[in-house]
């Protein structure tokens, strides 16, 4: 990931924003999502308009038409009570960049699994973060919170990808430690915990394969 880049201090006060307001994807024609990818790569990434990630690509437009904007305003306000008006619509510009990466992530991860041979071990889980995200019921239900709703379904899935990178060996290389705190801020760190739990047990379910997985890995470097 691109170091540096600061938000501009807040225009009540001029002090510093708080370090979870930085952007140091800004710079350099890098994103935050993908760190590995130029920002004209990130953009004309097509999503398949079928199957899974269509549905996810549909949620998330939902989400925003419901007014979803304004929840996501309302949520962080109470997420980061020391935060200025500004601060505020700075990290609901972040979530929302967030949220609308996510089919980014799962398609590029989906790309990467097939031409690597590792659909065996990486689909599963991609599978489990994209069930989680299209139940209508979960930790923090997107029908009654808007694009706030979806906070908790992205962590899922960012927690998944970032999990699959700590093997001895890297699956995408990206650099996923500043989404995931900021992310953490804004659900909570009893939401986040249970999430976690369930990142984990879903690599419980395939460990052997992950084995396998970094093995082939480890060959291909």
């Amino acid at each position: 990931m691109v170091p540096g880049g600061k938000v501009s201090p807040s225009a009540a006060g001029g002090k510093e924003p708080s370090p979870i307001l930085r952007r140091p994807w800004s710079q350099a024609g890098a994103t935050l999502i993908l760190p590995c990818m130029t920002t004209e790569q990130h953009e004309t990434f097509d999503v398949p308009n079928t199957g899974t990630l269509a549905d996810i690509v549909a949620i998330i437009a939902s989400a925003k038409a419901r007014g979803g904007q304004e929840a996501l305003v309302r949520h962080i306000t109470k997420a980061l009570p020391g935060a200025t008006p500004d601060e505020v619509r700075e990290a609901a510009e972040v979530a929302t960049e967030v949220i609308e990466s996510v089919p980014i992530f799962l398609a590029r991860a989906r790309q990467e699994a097939d031409e690597r041979g590792l659909n065996s071990v990486v689909v599963p889980l991609l599978e489990h973060a994209e069930k989680y995200y299209l139940q209508p019921v979960d930790l923090i239900p997107e029908m009654t919170q808007g694009l706030a709703g979806l906070l908790d379904d992205s962590y899922l899935v960012i927690r998944m990808l970032q999990n699959l990178e700590r093997g001895p060996h890297k699956f995408l290389d990206w650099d996923l430690d500043y989404p995931i705190r900021f992310l953490q801020r804004l659900i909570g760190g009893q939401i986040s915990q249970r999430l976690d739990h369930m990142a984990m047990e879903a690599m419980d379910e395939v460990s052997g394969q992950l084995s396998d997985m970094w093995l082939r890995i480890s060959h291909d470097a």
